[in-house]
C-alpha cells in the first residue's frame, strides 16, 4: 500500500479544497462581498475585511470536509469517523475551558495547527497563523452562540508538583485516582485487577468498587453531536488533542465538551489531576506493544465467567 506523508496529505487536501472552493465561490457572492460591516463575536469586534478573508479561506481550505455552510457535511465528509465538526452547533470538544463553554481563539488556533490525532483533521501548520485566525473569526459567524456569549475563562494549571524525580510516585497515585476516586473506568477501560481497584476505592473513596461486566473495554457513550462516541483505550487508541503531559492535563482538567468527559478542574485537587496525567501517559507509552496486549488479555481473563462444568452444584 502506498504511504503518504502527513505533509503530502496536507498539500493534497489543500489542493482539493482549493479546487472545490473555486467552484463553490463561483456560485456565491465571492470574497469581499458577503460582509459589509464589522460584527461582535465572542465579545470581540471583528472587521468586515477579516470576516470576508476568513470566509474565502474557509471555503478554500475547510469546506471540503466541514461543508460550505460549516455544518460538517462537505463532500469529503462521507465515511469520516469521527465526522467533521459542525460549526453551526457552536460546540467544541478540546478547549482549555470548562466543558460546554465557548473556546478562546488560542484553543482554536492550537487545534487547527496541531490537528486532532486519529482523525481526518490534519495539522494545518503550512497555513499562516494570520490566515488561520481569519478563518477562526469567520467560523464564529456560523453559530448564533458567538453573538451573545463569550469564551470561557481559560483553565490554567498549577505547577506540576511531581516532576521527573517523582514520576513513579505520580503514576501510582494516578492509578488510584483513576480507578478509586474519579471512576474513569466507568467509561474508559480498567487497567488493574479487581483486587487492586477495590483497594484503591476503599482507600480513596471509602467504598468497595463495582466493575462493569465488560470493565476491560471502553463503553460507548452518547454525545451532543448526534452520534455515539467510544472513550479511548489509552493502550491502543489515539488521544485526539495531544499526548504530552501538558496536553493530557489540559484534556482532563477541562473535560471534553458535549461528551461524557466532565471538567475535573475544581472537582479534583490539581495534584491529583497531574497524577492522573502521569498515569494516562504511562498507558499511552505502551500503546500498541506486546506488553499492552498481554496485560489486556491477562486482565480480561480475571472477569471470565466459569463454565457450567467448572461450577459445583449445591
Amino acid at each position: 500500500m502506498l504511504k503518504i506523508s502527513p505533509k503530502a496529505g496536507r498539500v493534497r487536501h489543500a489542493l482539493i479544497s482549493a479546487a472545490l472552493g473555486t467552484v463553490l465561490l463561483s456560485g456565491c457572492a465571492g470574497p469581499g462581498k458577503t460582509f459589509t460591516k464589522s460584527m461582535t463575536l465572542g465579545g470581540k469586534k471583528v472587521s468586515a475585511r477579516r470576516l470576508n478573508s476568513g470566509e474565502h479561506l474557509f471555503v478554500t481550505y475547510c469546506s471540503a470536509c466541514h461543508g460550505i455552510k460549516g455544518d460538517g457535511k462537505g463532500p469529503a465528509s462521507i465515511g469520516l469517523r469521527p465526522p467533521p465538526r459542525n460549526f453551526t452547533q457552536g460546540q467544541f470538544k478540546f478547549a482549555a475551558v470548562a466543558s460546554g463553554r465557548l473556546p478562546n481563539d488560542e484553543d482554536l488556533l492550537r487545534i487547527v495547527q496541531k490537528g486532532l490525532h486519529g482523525s481526518a483533521m490534519l495539522p494545518w501548520n503550512d497555513v499562516s497563523g494570520r490566515d488561520i485566525m481569519d478563518i477562526i473569526q469567520y467560523l464564529k459567524t456560523l453559530s448564533p452562540k458567538w453573538a451573545d456569549k463569550t469564551p470561557g475563562e481559560p483553565i490554567v494549571p498549577e505547577p506540576d508538583p511531581w516532576g521527573a524525580e517523582r514520576e513513579a510516585e505520580a503514576v501510582t497515585r494516578g492509578m488510584k485516582v483513576y480507578h478509586g476516586m474519579a471512576q474513569c473506568l466507568s467509561c474508559h477501560p480498567a487497567y488493574e485487577t479487581k483486587e487492586t481497584i477495590t483497594a484503591a476505592s476503599i482507600e480513596l473513596s471509602k467504598r468497595e468498587a463495582v466493575l462493569r461486566p465488560d470493565a476491560y473495554h471502553a463503553e460507548l457513550k452518547d454525545s451532543d453531536y448526534g452520534y455515539k462516541l467510544m472513550p479511548p483505550d489509552f493502550t491502543r487508541d489515539h488521544v485526539r488533542s495531544g499526548e504530552t503531559l501538558e496536553d493530557i492535563y489540559r484534556t482532563i482538567a477541562s473535560g471534553i465538551g458535549g461528551t461524557a468527559m466532565p471538567t475535573w478542574k475544581g472537582a479534583l485537587p490539581d495534584d491529583d489531576i497531574w497524577a492522573l496525567s502521569y498515569y494516562v501517559r504511562s498507558l499511552i507509552r505502551i500503546k500498541g506493544t506486546p506488553e499492552a496486549d498481554a496485560r489486556r488479555e491477562k486482565l480480561a481473563q480475571t472477569l471470565a465467567v466459569p463454565s457450567h462444568d467448572d461450577t459445583k452444584a449445591n
